[in-house]
């Protein structure tokens, strides 16, 4: 079983929770982070120590405050971590349970359980840490039924690209040239107005900003 454990979490409620959940499983050596800054530091530091964290619970979302932090999403502290020890084992806890979230979190490689905060949270938490300290995968069955769906619509990232950025105010020209330089293809004009165009038949949104706000509202963004 894992013997040291990093939980990234900004309520308390949830830390309590989860402690208990580790405590039950003989995981005693556990350290708390509620911000993603925080929890990267204390990650690099025990690595640098030799004392490296066996787990990462992650959540997704960190409610902003005062502070200014260079890592503020869940997405992004489980992308730092992973690239500075790519043994570390990671289960994201989260209330997001949009497909297009997970499966893009399981295409980065990065994670290897995810769980919903829902009323049986804390039992699949543990079924996961279970799982996952075996070698295994783990999916909330919410998350592994939602992802089966045949009429899940799922986006690359070239389509949430060209979207993202349009939402943001580039010009089509300015969109060619984030996606030559983030390596993602296809790149030219002409492939970003006709996916556009796609994508608000496949919506029924009129404009192109009838689809930003689409999208926005179905999570897609």
């Amino acid at each position: 079983m894992f013997k040291k454990v990093l939980v990234a979490e900004d309520m308390d409620s949830i830390n309590h929770a989860v402690a208990a959940v580790l405590k039950e499983l003989g995981i005693l050596e556990v350290v708390h982070a509620q911000y993603c800054d925080k929890a990267w530091l204390l990650a690099k530091k025990a690595l640098q120590d030799g004392e490296a964290f066996d787990l990462l619970i992650c959540d997704l979302s960190f409610k902003p405050d005062h502070r200014e932090e260079k890592i503020s999403s869940g997405q992004e502290l489980i992308a730092a971590l992973k690239q500075e020890d790519a043994s570390l084992k990671i289960i994201v806890n989260s209330i997001e349970d949009h497909p297009q979230t997970v499966k893009n979190l399981w295409e980065t490689g990065n994670i290897d359980g995810y769980v919903c905060k829902d009323r049986n949270g804390l039992k699949e938490l543990k079924e996961a840490i279970i799982r996952v300290d075996s070698g295994e995968n783990y999916n909330s069955p919410a998350i592994e039924n939602a992802l089966k769906q045949s009429n899940l619509l799922i986006l690359n990232d070239f389509e949430i690209n060209i979207v993202k950025y349009l939402a943001n105010g580039l010009t089509q020209d300015e969109i060619q040239e984030k996606l030559k330089n983030n390596n993602i293809k296809p790149s030219s004009k002409s492939a970003i107005e006709k996916r556009l165009k796609e994508l608000r038949e496949e919506f029924n949104a009129n404009t192109n900003p009838h689809l930003i706000g689409i999208m926005k509202d179905l999570k897609l963004i």
